[in-house]
């Protein structure tokens, strides 16, 4: 390298820049390594002092050595050398990273940075019950062994720094990877060293983070420096925020940008976000994060400064920082395709060495004496050396409870043999046969019983399959042990009498039918129930051949149980090989802690041992538990030569080691490990060495090994010769085996793993190491792959599931042309390793434990151990820790579940999680997607106190989890989400018609309603130029028809309305309101009634009079303090002279309850319409023209805005005539109305259209059917209604209470088939699953499938969409959703992925043309895309009323011209989004129907990563995430998405919300939420129409009025 001699801190400012601006291009793959090189030479040319020549390009890199010289930048070391570039990391000569605690001091280096940083992460917010720990018991499982000593703790030894001689083979050579050690000196070779002082390219400068974002340059002008200023001191004080330290290995951007980026894109936009957030800037030199402002201005112009803002604040910060850019590319949206495959990054290393060559074990030796089968053996011992002991049991305190001989053994066993073969079933009949197979289900605390029912089936030639003891119903995995056994075909179970009495029992005392168990059959084995065999039996032992000898069951990553089948040649020829590697003697004595049912604690414990006559004593796990020391009292007391253990019995043994002078290990020859090819074992290992050599432990007794189910021994450490140098260390880089490469590791301690080897292949077997994923490939020398073996000794097959055999068991392996290299087998073991020096084997994971992570391996041990070694673990329990990944959003995602002690508090939980986050990130360089702890004792168990990692998974995705914490973070590991859209702006004028800016759309998208044509009569004009008039000609021509019926809960009629009676009713009002309130013409008066006939009469009363109603919902009784202002608040607007009402309102208005939340001293003059004299007004007021304002229209939007619109006579009339040709409406004709009758279309069909049409309205107050739920229907039944109308909260309460009672109604006699429509009145998108449910429900009692529609109003124009009683059937169209989200209308196949259907609004009312637009541009698009619906009909309101008449508004909303096409029309614009699609059907005129869609609320749409997405589509998705969410409402702020929930279960389910919204709103929609809030039913405030109101929830949510149950802040 050229620079080496060169101060870069004096080069001139603008080189400096340069070179900074040629790093980045190099990190974003923008330039390769070598033109990098050549233009770094070049700007540094006239600096240079002294170049040494450039070593040639391909020469091997020698091995790191502590001289000065870096190593030539080949391409293995490229990668590392850039890393270490970037890392700037002072390499020191001492290297202690031999020490086996060393991961422990790693994650504390690691987080150590971060020390002096306060957590500025926001906390959840938790309402208190919800965490109250489920109760424990109150012993703690050993498991949590003792929380303040660590391994850390354990043992601090100190290394003696050898120099190391200069050595140079080359890379191929293993021994580059693996460094020997010696016992308490550490010979020093890291290439740390290499990078001292000098050769950083830029000494003293910030850290530069290891991972630059990605495409910072495309959003950043070039002259912004993209590093800290030089001059800032390396050790540089900062106490920003934990956040900040998060993000410490993923921060690149220059501190001086200007606005804070958009968090939800991947890269920051060109423009700032709306809102107005402060800004990122600091002074120089001032510590980052201090100046920020922790409270803000205004969100969206609520000012706030409250705990829940802070907290959001917080997040943002933390969210603020460019997210480190994937290992892959970023996808890019496409409109057909998602996600695209990203390319892979040109600077992983790749594995260079040459192809594998296959590896022999030492031959298998031939002893004369060797039992031609096992069985033989025993039959032997049994007849010469009958006194023998064979297994020594413990009782649960640890003493010898029984000791079995081997005569015993041998006699019991044949008694068992010939009892099985003989004595089950008739003398002609016997239900075994040899090569049956059978199920043994022993307690792990009853060694004895296992031994002898598993000797006695080899003896009887049936097949055992020993199984866990199944406890309860819920066991973990019980239904996947029903598969095994059903795979096998068992039927018979061989137990103990006290196992058996143990077992559940069903009320008759039967034993219970486990879940997908096959049907069983249970026989007791204990000696009396046996019977002895006759003097001529003799049971039949053949020699050894490929039938299979018993079944060890497996479950795999899925859960799923397998069971492998292994041979009787098999099971022998492993004996002989463990006796031959383990140098097992006669007679010796052998300490089992394994579970001896199956892998080493049976293959040593119980097979071995018998082919040697070992004495083995058996150390059950409930002896573990209550004294973790007595497998070492065991040793110590028995002189055991050979001890059989794990780590955790390791473990346990030294946190339980209390100084005992008496104990003593040096009988022991070997101590095997059976999971010592885990990555963590070496702490373990050496800690306990470390503990114990005192007391006469050997270093070379332990003895690691390998082992799978399917290829059983792969390797085991041969025991040591005294004095030998111990076996070699290999020492590795985190970065490269994620890659599946090995490499030493250089640059960066604290993200090395060390493994320890796990010795020779086993005698007689020949390994190889091939590809895990794909066909089984040859791997390179340097490269991990799986381990497969050939051997006589492993497993044959999974017994009856021959497809999976065939993948397993019979591997022949390919080299690099895909070429097989021979003819032989192999079996893979499931387990990752290489081949080091000297033939060693290290195995550095498991398949099953593998986490592909966008195509990087992880390895689920090795995040555990990250895990535990954050502080002294005082929060969760040690072995209680399950790391599995789960897919969401086209990768894996990695997912963290512990238990946490019950007395840990909330800050430390939450300490620890952010911890552990950093721990990860910084050693693995992996994001976690979520860490969730649960209570102590929650998760699902193995047999022998494991977690159930399949169990926990389902859990977790099933939502059953019930987590106490949780904290999600996809906005850091999230990084395949599509490119935001940019959105392009659009000139658009007349030209752009013929250009084709209208796009894919054929034809202009508009659409209307036929023509109102031309009132026949002259009369007629008359009559309905004015209601009133139509209301005092009908009480003429036809004093005595009906006009309102209105019913009570019963269903009794309890007034009536003639037209006579009402107006009538309305002269008396008139008459009052002149003389009572003395009120002017033209002024407004409050109508304040409850659903009825008074309502109507004030109506025509106030029309009469010349004043302008205005209807208002009345107060709540029950409710004042909520809904009292809203109606003071209309009354104040509106301006109101006076307020009608009913004697028991006035009461309320007037009272004290009503005094609390409003002033009622100020109310304008109320008159009672109860009791009113008799009078009639001097005259009947006639507008002068009909462009008078009839009345005004008040609503609550969505957003939670109150307008109020002005509808003048004109519309009045001409809706109404509308209204009468769509559903031919006349006076014989009877219709029912199930609405609340205060705005809208409610309004109008409640109150005028019956006086219009001289039709029949059956008036059902909604507030009615909740006493009375099928009063709606009942009515249509007796009535036989043709046509109805109702809300959708209407439908909704019919659907959840009478959908199960379709019987009961139809007993009832209730018949629906008279109804021809049943029109749903709102102002929003059809909801299409509750009108179908509502149809598919009541299609029982006779409702036509045809029946139910919708209609379609706006504020501008109450009734656009209306279906009528003629024209086609409303249209349903599936339309593609990522295209609606571009403002595109695709529309798809039923069925097809990501579709919404859409239903049409109904038919466009006469008179009524609307047209799409362009909301920006104003221009008119084309059919095929999503665009403001605009609307022009003699009907549209006049314009709002409005206390300062801001015209400008009015004219934007009511008066406005498209900008080009036809620019005469005025158009009323609705706020609407919506499309029109010409259907196939014809409507009255023989044309295509053209169909009008409402997609959604324009206020409402949600801008997110430059997409429009609609709340209610996220929402749906919400809502099907989990059972217990009732309902959902969705809104952004400060451009996060913030997701409520109603939870309708328990509490405890609360927390288990948080990753499934998470999830699916990812899945579905590609929106990451920011913040996930949990609150009780009935918080999501809805309006009169049943919509929810979101703004009024997003105010309350900052104001941190909600009351949450839980506040989940995504990371």
């Amino acid at each position: 390298m050229a620079d080496r001699s060169v101060d870069l801190s004096a080069l001139p400012k603008e080189v400096r820049d340069q070179l900074a601006e040629l790093d980045l291009e190099l990190s974003e793959g923008d330039i390769t390594q070598k033109g990098y090189e050549k233009k770094r030479a070049k700007l540094l040319a006239p600096y240079i002092i002294h170049t040494p020549p450039p070593p040639p390009q391909n020469v091997q890199p020698p091995a790191p050595s502590s001289t000065s010289h870096a190593p030539p930048p080949s391409s293995s070391s490229r990668y590392r050398e850039r890393r270490a570039r970037r890392t700037h990391r002072s390499g020191g000569t001492r290297d202690d990273r031999y020490r086996s605690d060393i991961h422990t001091e790693a994650v504390q280096a690691a987080l150590a940075k971060h020390k002096e940083e306060k957590m500025a992460l926001p906390m959840p917010t938790k309402r208190r019950s919800t965490y109250v720990q489920s109760p424990i018991e109150t012993r703690t499982p050993p498991d949590s062994s003792s929380g303040s000593e660590d391994e850390t703790a354990v043992r601090r030894q100190s290394s003696v720094v050898a120099p190391q001689p200069q050595v140079n083979p080359n890379l191929q050579s293993p021994e580059s990877w693996v460094n020997h050690i010696v016992q308490g000196s550490s010979t020093s070779s890291s290439a740390s060293s290499t990078l001292s002082q000098e050769a950083k390219p830029q000494p003293q400068s910030q850290p530069q983070p290891q991972y630059k974002p990605q495409y910072q340059p495309l959003y950043q002008p070039h002259h912004q420096p993209q590093y800290q200023p030089q001059h800032q001191p390396h050790e540089q004080p900062r106490t920003a925020a934990v956040t900040d330290m998060l993000a410490h290995s993923r921060i690149a951007h220059s501190e001086n940008s200007a606005p804070p980026p958009d968090v939800t894109a991947v890269a920051p936009p060109a423009r700032g976000p709306r809102v107005d957030l402060p800004s990122n800037a600091v002074v120089r030199g001032m510590s980052r994060g201090q100046s920020r402002s922790s409270m803000m201005e205004t969100a969206d112009g609520v000012p706030v400064s409250s705990r829940v803002s802070t907290k959001i604040q917080q997040l943002l910060n933390t969210l603020k920082r460019p997210k480190r850019p994937p290992l892959s590319d970023f996808f890019t949206d496409d409109a057909e395709e998602i996600v695209e495959v990203p390319q892979p990054d040109p600077n992983t290393p790749k594995p260079e060495g040459r192809q594998i060559i296959p590896v022999k074990g030492e031959p298998l030796g031939v002893v004369s004496n060797w039992p031609p089968a096992l069985q033989a053996a025993l039959a032997r011992w049994g007849a010469t050396q009958g006194k023998s002991p064979a297994l020594t049991a413990l009782d649960i305190t640890g003493k010898p409870l029984y000791t079995l001989t081997y005569g015993k053994l041998w006699s019991r066993s044949v008694k068992l043999a010939y009892t099985l073969l003989n004595k089950l079933g008739t003398k002609n009949e016997q239900i075994l046969k040899p090569g049956d197979r059978v199920a043994l289900v022993y307690p792990n605390s009853d060694p004895g019983m296992f031994w002898v029912a598993f000797y006695g089936c080899l003896l009887a030639e049936v097949i055992p399959v020993p199984i866990e003891v199944p406890l309860s119903r819920k066991d973990a995995g019980i239904s996947q042990v029903g598969f095994l056994l059903g795979s096998c075909g068992v039927g018979l179970a061989l137990t103990s009498e006290i196992c058996l009495k143990g077992l559940p029992k069903t009320p008759t005392g039967e034993i219970l039918q486990f879940k997908g168990w096959p049907r069983m059959k249970w026989v007791i084995t204990d000696s009396k129930y046996l019977t002895k065999p006759s003097k001529d039996w003799q049971p039949h032992i053949p020699t050894a051949n490929t039938d299979p000898a018993y079944i060890e069951y497996k479950a795999n990553k899925e859960g799923t149980v397998v069971g492998v089948a292994v041979s009787k040649v098999a099971m022998l020829t492993h004996c002989q090989s463990l006796t031959q590697a383990c140098n097992y003697c006669e007679g010796e004595t052998l300490v089992n802690v394994l579970d001896f049912k199956k892998d080493m604690g049976l293959w040593h414990g119980v097979l071995t041992a018998v082919m040697n006559r070992i004495h083995t004593i058996s150390v059950p796990y409930a002896v573990m538990k209550a004294c973790p020391l007595s497998w070492v009292q065991r040793v110590h007391i028995h002189k055991a030569r050979v001890a059989l253990v794990k780590c955790r019995d390791l473990h346990w043994a030294m946190m339980a080691h209390r100084e005992q002078r008496d104990i003593s290990l040096a009988s022991l020859r070997m101590l095997i490990v059976a999971d010592g090819a885990n990555p963590w074992s070496v702490s373990s290992c050496d800690a306990f060495l470390n503990k114990f050599q005192s007391h006469g432990l050997k270093p070379e007794v332990i003895c690691p090994c390998a082992t799978s189910p399917e290829a059983m021994t792969v390797a085991i450490r041969r025991p040591g010769v005294p004095g030998a140098p111990l076996p070699a260390r290999a020492i590795l880089s985190m970065g490269g085996l994620s890659h599946g490469v090995i490499r030493v590791n250089t640059e960066d301690k604290n993200s090395a793993l060390t493994v320890q080897d796990v010795g020779h292949v086993m005698p007689g077997a020949l390994m190889c190491i091939v590809k895990p994923d794909g066909p089984p490939q040859l791997c390179k020398t340097d490269e991990i792959g799986e381990i497969i073996i050939n051997s006589r000794a492993g497993g044959n097959m999974y017994y009856g599931l021959p497809g999976l055999t065939k993948n397993t068991f019979e591997v022949i392996p390919v080299n690099a042309n895909g070429v097989p290299i021979g003819e032989i087998p192999f079996v893979r073991s499931g387990l990752l390793g290489f081949v080091g020096p000297g033939s060693l084997i290290f195995v550095v994971g498991k398949i099953e434990g593998l986490l592909m992570v966008s195509g990087r391996r992880h390895n689920a041990d090795d995040l555990v151990a990250t895990a535990l070694a954050v502080e002294p673990v005082k929060t969760v329990y040690r072995g209680r820790i399950a790391v599995f990944s789960v897919t969401v959003f086209y990768d894996e995602r990695v997912v963290i579940v512990a238990e946490q002690r019950p007395d840990a508090s909330e800050e430390d939980s939450f300490q620890w999680m952010s911890r552990v986050l950093q721990a990860i990130d910084s050693i693995h360089q992996v994001g976690l997607y979520c860490l969730a702890l649960v209570p102590a004792n929650t998760l699902p168990k193995t047999p022998l106190g494991g977690i159930h990692i399949s169990d926990t998974k389902q859990f977790f995705l099933e939502g059953n989890l019930h987590p106490c914490n949780i904290l999600m973070c996809p906005h850091t590991c999230v990084t395949n989400l599509p490119k935001p859209r940019q959105k392009q702006p659009v000139g658009v004028g007349p030209a752009s018609v013929m250009v084709g800016n209208l796009v894919a759309g054929k034809r202009i998208a508009q659409a209307a309603g036929r023509d109102l044509g031309l009132i026949e009569d002259q009369d007629l004009v008359r009559k309905h130029q004015y209601l009133t008039e139509a209301l005092q000609w009908r009480a003429q021509t036809d004093p005595d028809h009906v006009l309102y019926i209105l019913l009570n809960a019963k269903g009794v009629t309890v007034g009536t309305a003639t037209c006579v009676q009402l107006h009538k009713r309305a002269e008396k009002i008139a008459a009052a309101l002149t003389e009572k309130g003395s009120i002017n013409t033209g002024e407004n008066v409050v109508l304040l009634y409850p659903p009825g006939i008074d309502l109507i009469a004030a109506f025509y009363g106030c029309l009469y009079a010349g004043c302008v109603p205005v209807n208002v919902r009345p107060p709540h009784p029950q409710n004042l303090a909520a809904t009292l202002p809203t109606v003071r608040m209309i009354i104040d607007v509106s301006k109101a002279a006076c307020i009608l009402t009913t004697q028991n309102l006035m009461r309320t208005l007037r009272s004290k309850e009503a005094a609390a939340s409003v002033n009622v001293k100020t109310w304008p003059t109320i008159i009672d319409t109860d009791d009113l004299p008799r009078r009639r007004p001097p005259q009947i007021y006639k507008p002068p023209t009909a462009e008078m304002i009839a009345y005004l229209d008040f609503s609550v939007s969505t957003t939670g805005m109150l307008t109020g619109v002005k509808i003048s006579h004109a519309a009045v009339s001409a809706l109404c005539r509308s209204i009468k040709l769509q559903c031919e409406l006349y006076s014989s004709r009877q219709i029912a109305i199930c609405l609340d009758p205060y705005c809208g279309l409610g309004f109008v069909l409640w109150c005028l259209a019956s006086v219009y049409s001289g039709h029949q309205s059956i008036l059902i107050p909604p507030f009615e059917l909740e006493t009375s739920l099928s009063l709606w229907l009942s009515t249509l039944s007796q009535y036989r209604i043709r046509d109805t109308f109702c809300s959708y909260s209407v439908m909704e309460l019919c659907t959840k209470g009478l959908g199960t009672q379709t019987d009961l109604l139809k007993a009832r006699g209730v018949n629906l088939s008279c109804v021809r429509s049943c029109v749903v009145i709102a102002e929003e998108r059809p909801r299409l699953a509750l009108t179908h449910s509502f149809s598919k429900l009541f299609k029982d009692v006779g409702l036509s499938s045809r029946a139910v529609s919708t209609a379609f109003g706006s504020r501008v124009n109450l009734a656009i969409c209306l279906q009528g009683t003629t024209g086609p059937d409303p249209c349903t169209v599936y339309v593609d959703m990522k295209s609606l989200r571009h403002d595109r209308v695709r529309l798809v196949e039923r069925g097809a992925p990501q579709s919404l259907p859409l239903m049409e609004s109904g038919k466009i009312l006469p008179g009524v043309r609307v047209i799409i637009v362009n909301p920006e541009t104003r221009g008119p698009l084309g059919d095929s895309h999503l665009g403001e619906i605009w609307v022009n009909s003699p009907h549209n309101a006049s314009g709002y009323y409005t206390i300062y008449g801001e015209e400008s508004l009015q004219a934007d909303h009511f008066n406005t011209k498209l900008s080009f096409g036809d620019p005469h029309t005025l158009w009323a614009r609705t706020g609407y989004l919506g499309f029109v699609k010409r259907t196939e059907l014809l409507d009255a005129s023989g044309d295509r129907h053209d169909a009008l869609f409402v997609v959604g609320s324009l206020d409402e749409t949600l801008e997110l990563r430059g997409l429009r997405y609609h709340p209610i589509d996220i929402e749906t998705s919400v809502s099907r995430a989990h059972r217990s969410i009732a309902e959902s409402a969705v809104f952004t702020w400060t451009n996060l998405l913030v997701v409520v929930s109603e939870l309708c279960g328990s509490e405890q389910d609360a927390l288990d919300l948080v990753p499934l919204i998470t999830n699916v709103v990812l899945e579905e929609h590609h929106l990451i939420v920011g913040v996930v809030v949990i609150v009780d039913p009935g918080v999501i405030p809805i309006n009169s129409r049943g919509e929810k109101q979101r703004m009024h929830l997003r105010d309350s949510f900052l104001a941190d009025q909600l009351d949450p149950i839980y506040v989940a802040y995504n990371m």
